[in-house]
């Protein structure tokens, strides 16, 4: 056969490009722990991210929790990385999840900065980019919200991939959704193309409240001397003890789904080159915890599980992470730059460094990834002109350090509507109940009461941030040092707190008309419907500090 032969070169063609897709075959189903050892490049992989609604760190077998079992999460942890200091910006369901849907911190942007908001249209997610990129993207569940996300066109946004939600299953409580999302994800996977890679999106709603009394003392065989220690801003009794085991109930549930995912990618022979990421948008919804800027607020769990690109695994990762970094991870392991995303630029950063790192490495640690930045503005109204509560923070080594830029404002809403920012529930009730009875007042001072305008703890003594060092002449120089370090980066990126503009995340209006202009047209004696407080919540007047 000559080389100049047209039909010659059409077969030899032919013959290469069997051979190659051959090869390719056989790389696909290549041995993993092959790839990793040989250092070669993994194949792009498929992406689960799980993330539970309101879920506290540490609060999983992986991290040593005797009264809450996770067992899907515990896997994942030690086939992959275990986290012990990642973060959300922002401890709100909604700014939350657009840091992690775009990899900016939340007063990066804009509207979606503030908890049931119009989302800006410009802002793209790591799912828009992944699917521009012939990524096949589904969901179940909860995405984005709540707000109101819609394109140009003002049709709604998919902000996480098309919608799976038809699958439906008698929950074991009457707390917990009836979203069989394990048999959702399985509908995707049977819709998804062969030949392209997917991503989706585990959104439970589970453990958000609320809960259905003693489910985990009658259900879940839980008992509460099961847990070892109560927040000590809370009264430690059989009522908050019941309240905690009922949301572990919950948490339980989300693993459980978790664990059946796994089986079913384990089945269709999808599991190891899959990366799954397991997390929280923030921490559990009880006082003082979901909505604030506390440590409890923030940290959340993290594990992530890649066979094929994460050396070492069962490794406990101590280096500060944020959820905006997970966005960058996903377009790294994709091969997209930052410059072909279509997002606007990301200031998180790819964790595939962390993936890389091999068990007793002596390089020294990534001064970049010592701390991270937190703050809110504003998350449920319940104030006048529907105000916020405007925090920045910075989390670095074992300290905590926070700046209240309007001290004289209820951080969780004023107690003559309800203490809207902090969801009902026998926790809230009990600690509002004692105050109002004269037998603890200084539960409800540390969960609801006003603020000062700095505050400095030290975590590692002061896990429950009780002990204020913020006047303490001990810790001046920490305290400075730390304030400097988050302005520096507040002012680098953009912030309009930093440069006196503030009063612009104020001005984005609340998108829920329901509730918009709640404190005043509550004081007007309108019946304004606050479904996720209890009645009981409400003060019959203001309370002077």
């Amino acid at each position: 056969m000559s080389m100049a032969d047209p039909s010659g070169s059409r077969t030899f063609g032919l013959f290469a490009s069997c051979m190659f897709a051959m090869f390719a075959m056989f790389g696909m189903f290549a041995d993993s722990a092959a790839i990793a050892d040989e250092g070669l490049r993994p194949r792009v992989p498929n992406i689960l991210v799980a993330i539970a609604d309101d879920w506290s760190f540490g609060h999983a077998g992986a991290y040593g929790c005797p009264w809450v079992r996770t067992p899907a999460f515990d896997r994942v942890a030690r086939e992959g990385i275990l986290f012990q200091n990642a973060y959300t910006p922002n401890a709100k369901c909604a700014p939350s999840r657009a840091c992690l849907l775009t990899g900016r911190n939340s007063w990066q942007l804009d509207a979606a900065c503030n908890h049931i908001c119009f989302f800006p249209e410009r802002f793209a997610t790591y799912v828009d980019s992944l699917r521009s990129h012939g990524y096949f993207a589904g969901a179940t569940a909860k995405g984005w919200g709540p707000g109101v996300a819609n394109d140009a066109s003002g049709a709604p946004r998919a902000m996480t991939g098309s919608m799976h939600n038809a699958r439906k299953a008698k929950p074991p409580s009457s707390g917990i959704a009836n979203n069989d999302y394990a048999a959702n994800f399985r509908e995707f996977l049977d819709a998804a193309p062969t030949d392209r890679p997917w991503c989706f999106w585990y959104g439970a709603l589970e453990p958000h409240r609320g809960y259905e009394y003693q489910s985990g003392i009658r259900k879940g065989g839980k008992k509460p001397q099961d847990i070892p220690r109560v927040p000590a801003y809370w009264p430690d009794n059989e009522t908050v003890r019941t309240d905690m085991l009922d949301y572990a109930f919950e948490v339980e549930h989300f693993d459980e789904h978790l664990g059946r995912m796994l089986a079913i990618l384990e089945e269709r022979g999808q599991l190891a080159n899959t990366l799954v990421v397991v997390t929280s948008d923030h921490g559990m919804p009880f006082p003082r915890v979901k909505g604030q800027a506390y440590d409890a607020s923030n940290h959340v769990p993290l594990a992530v599980r890649w066979p094929e690109g994460i050396r070492e695994p069962g490794r406990r990762v101590v280096e500060f992470v944020s959820l905006i970094d997970l966005a960058p991870t996903f377009l790294d392991v994709a091969g997209i730059s930052s410059s072909e995303s279509g997002m606007q630029p990301i200031t998180g950063r790819s964790l595939r460094d962390l993936f890389a790192e091999p068990i007793g490495s002596d390089s020294p640690p990534d001064p970049a990834r010592d701390h991270v930045l937190i703050g809110k503005e504003r998350h449920d109204v319940g104030r006048p002109a529907d105000q916020g509560y405007p925090i920045r923070g910075i989390v670095q080594g074992d300290w905590l350090y926070l700046r209240n830029y309007e001290p004289d404002r209820w951080p969780a809403c004023n107690p003559e509507t309800g203490y809207l920012n902090c969801d009902g529930g026998p926790t809230k009730t009990e600690v509002l109940t004692l105050r109002r009875t004269g037998t603890d007042v200084e539960s409800w001072r540390r969960c609801f009461g006003k603020r000062v305008a700095e505050e400095l703890y030290h975590l590692k003594q002061d896990p429950d941030c009780l002990v204020d060092l913020s006047t303490d002449p001990r810790f001046a120089s920490r305290k400075v040092e730390l304030a400097s370090r988050m302005i520096g980066e507040l002012t680098e990126q953009l912030d309009p707190r930093m440069d006196g503009r503030g009063g612009v995340f104020e001005a984005f209006p609340y998108a829920n008309e329901e509730t918009r202009g709640f404190y005043e047209r509550y004081l007007r004696g309108e019946k304004v419907r606050a479904g996720w407080v209890s009645p009981t919540d409400f003060e019959p007047g203001p309370i002077v500090p």
